[in-house]
């Protein structure tokens, strides 16, 4: 028998063919695989919620082979159960009313993101900010112009620091401050609700509370969200929807503040919703509308009340330090005309949490 010697480049030379045969074979198998799943998963209908929650509306859509509407609604129902300051048996009416009542994880959860936006503006979000609410006539109250006396004492009924939670209970040095999570729940509720769907594999969906948002994914038709920013005009009907702005998002979470729907007219002053918790009185700003992106929809829920009072200046430079935050602002000039900023990275459609 003859053995003849094969140097390593004659062996690679003869098989190179052969490698070539595979790895052709082998990308238009990936191709075929590829396309096969990018066309099963276009295949898979959108769903479609809409309904009323919180005192407001809901519209919600998600790419699933199933409907998801018992479980989307068993999450708001807990948001609701535990939240909302018009069901008389949630969690924070009980609290509200000095009766001895457990603090569930969502509550809790709600009050510890609460207090730390609190912190961070130095007081211009509070959750206890009710009573003044109330006495301008934006809560329970019918609308009116409260006396200087009445303001100055029901600010010492104001004060995240004067509560806490001990033993899994909230405690609050007076019984009759209360507490107010309408700033943040809407937000809280569509995290709630995405939460449900990232939990359950769904990359495509659309959950909106009361203008309030979290987009993840692709459209039905397979293209970037778009969320339209309503123009800031005085409209106390809500029948208003012109739009300033349209922006376009396949990651993020955003929520818009504005005191162009919720206020009233008294003596020919404007008398708006947002109250800032320091001075008792409606927030005189030049900022109309802020609109948020955050980490979540309750945290840009919270940051967009927040710049409301603060202003355009004190805003801007809160922005400045906190990156994680991007906003865009619509104000008055001096002359009374529309003007807009917002931060540089407020465009992107990929928000990095």
């Amino acid at each position: 028998m003859k053995i003849e010697n094969v140097s390593d480049k004659q062996a690679e030379n003869r098989f190179r063919p052969y490698h070539i045969a595979f790895l052709a074979l082998l990308i238009v198998g990936t191709i075929i695989i590829a396309r096969r799943g990018h066309g099963t998963e276009e295949k898979i209908p959108f769903q479609t919620e809409e309904g009323a929650v919180f005192g407001t509306t809901y519209h919600i859509k998600y790419q699933y082979e199933g409907n998801l509407h018992d479980s989307i609604i068993s999450r708001l129902n807990a948001i609701d159960h535990s939240l909302s300051m018009f069901n008389p048996m949630s969690t924070v009416s009980c609290i509200n009313r000095g009766e001895s009542m457990k603090a569930d994880s969502l509550i809790t959860c709600v009050w510890n993101m609460s207090q730390s936006i609190s912190k961070e503006t130095n007081g211009a979000f509070d959750p206890t900010v009710a009573p003044l609410v109330n006495v301008w006539g934006f809560g329970f109250k019918k609308k009116q112009f409260p006396e200087k006396a009445i303001i100055d004492s029901l600010r010492g009924l104001v004060g995240w620091q004067r509560i806490s939670i001990q033993n899994g209970q909230f405690h609050k040095e007076d019984p009759r401050m209360i507490i107010d999570f309408s700033a943040v729940a809407k937000g809280f509720g569509v995290d709630h609700v995405a939460n449900l769907f990232r939990n359950m594999g769904i990359r495509n969906f659309m959950v909106e509370i009361g203008g309030e948002i979290v987009a993840e994914g692709s459209n039905p038709k397979g293209e970037a969200w778009r969320i339209g920013i309503n123009k800031p005009d005085d409209d106390s009907t809500g029948t208003n929807n012109e739009l300033q702005e349209i922006i376009e998002v396949h990651n993020g979470a955003l929520a818009t503040s504005g005191n162009y729907r919720n206020f009233y007219m008294e003596g020919g002053r404007k008398i708006a919703h947002t109250i800032d918790p320091k001075t008792g009185y409606p927030a005189q700003q030049s900022i109309l509308s802020s609109t948020v992106k955050a980490p979540s929809c309750a945290m840009a829920d919270g940051y967009a009340t927040a710049f409301m009072v603060m202003g355009m200046e004190r805003a801007q430079e809160f922005l400045r330090d906190h990156p994680q935050l991007q906003a865009y602002f619509i104000y008055a000039d001096e002359k009374g005309q529309y003007q807009t900023w917002h931060t540089p990275f407020f465009y992107e459609t990929e928000y990095n949490k």
